[in-house]
This record gives C-alpha cells, structure tokens and sequence, in this order.
C-alpha cells in the first residue's frame, strides 16, 4: 500500500478516536456528578437506583456493553437505526461506562470534604447551590484530579474497543492495513499514537495538578 495513502487512513483513524476520547469527556464528567448527587441522595430508592446502575457498569465489560447500544434498540424495539447511530452508540457506551466510573469518583472526594466547611459557608450566608460549587467543588476537583487522570488515560486506551461495532478508530484502521500489508508496522505507528496521546494527556492533567496546588 502505498505510504501516503496508509498515513492518510491513519490519520482518519487518529482524528475518530480524539473525537470519541474528546467527547465521552464532554459528556460523562458532568453526567457522573449528576450519578453521585444521586448516589449520595436521602430518597432510598434514587440511591439505590444509581447504586445498582454504577455496580453494573463496572461490573460489566465495555465491550458488552457497546453491543448492546448499538444492537438493542433493534432487537429490543425492532427499530431501524441510521448509518449514523454506529458513532452515537459508541459515544453513549462510553459516556455511560465512564460516567459510572467518575460518579465513584465524585463521590468520594465530595465525602472527604470536613462538614465544617459546609457549616462555615452557612454561616457566612451561602446558599447550599452556593456552597457546594463555590466552596466544595473547588476542593473535590484538587482531591480527585489524581484518579480522574487515571481514567482518562485509561479512556484514551479504551477508545481502541469501539472496533467491536466497526467504527474506524486508529486501531481498527491500523488493523486493517496490517492485514492488507502482511506487516505490523501500521500497528506500530497506532501503539506509538497511543503511547504519545497519553504522555499529552499526563502532562496537562499533571500541570493542572500543579495550578491547584494551593501550598506550592
């Protein structure tokens, strides 16, 4: 094959898999904190709803969990879905998946915060709204930023499973040439793609580490 057309379908690859990475961000951070406000939620069965939503997510391959997206309107309700769903149903796999994942995570952050911040902010006059995104929020963010980093690095990984519905992502594309080619080298290229996505994304979670490091 010749050399400009593989890296030109490599790209293709590379730019698909940033839009999935890119946009089950844009969906599933906010979505899990939403999941936590559920989890940690006084009405019994709203948190115990989110509890048994974030134990099968995670107790449940990804993998799995894209094929019944992308499979189970069709087989469940018997509609005709677009050519278009393929991507929507990786996105909502992802964002679904992840959102469990960083609800976990929201939680624990929010329950290390002393009660004694939320009794200050009432003293000085802070309404609860008020509380917890300007005072709260800003110190969960610094507590949990080492294990979100984590799973986004995991997430720039993960993007290589949306291959089981056939979505051209970098690994599916590269897979292909490989088989085309009778040659490991477009695999390569992908491993290198993936290994550099992650020193990228290091580096901006550590330097935003570092900006919220209040004793630095």
């Amino acid at each position: 094959m010749i050399l400009s057309t593989v890296i030109e379908q490599l790209l293709n690859g590379m730019v698909t898999s940033i839009e999935i990475f890119l946009l089950t961000l844009l969906f599933s951070l906010p979505l899990g904190l939403v999941i936590a406000g559920g989890r940690m939620s006084r009405f019994a069965p709203l948190r115990w709803l989110m509890k048994i939503y974030i134990s099968i997510m995670r107790g449940t391959p990804l993998m799995l969990q894209l094929i019944v997206v992308f499979f189970g309107p069709y087989y469940v309700f018997g509609m005709t879905l677009s050519p278009d769903y393929r991507f929507i149903a990786v996105i909502i796999a992802f964002t679904i998946n992840y959102a469990a994942y960083f609800a976990e995570i929201y939680r624990g952050g929010i329950e290390s915060i002393n009660s004694g911040q939320y009794e200050a902010a009432q003293v000085l006059g802070y309404s609860k709204l008020e509380t917890f995104f300007i005072i709260i929020m800003p110190q969960v963010f610094k507590v949990i930023l080492p294990s979100v980093t984590n799973e986004v690095i995991t997430l720039v990984k993960d993007t290589s499973l949306s291959f089981v519905i056939a979505i051209p992502e970098m690994f599916t594309v590269a897979k292909q040439i490989a088989a085309a080619d009778a040659s490991i080298s477009a695999l390569l290229v992908a491993g290198i793609f993936y290994y550099v996505f992650n020193i990228v994304v290091a580096f901006v979670m550590e330097y935003m580490e570092k900006r919220l490091d209040y004793y630095e």
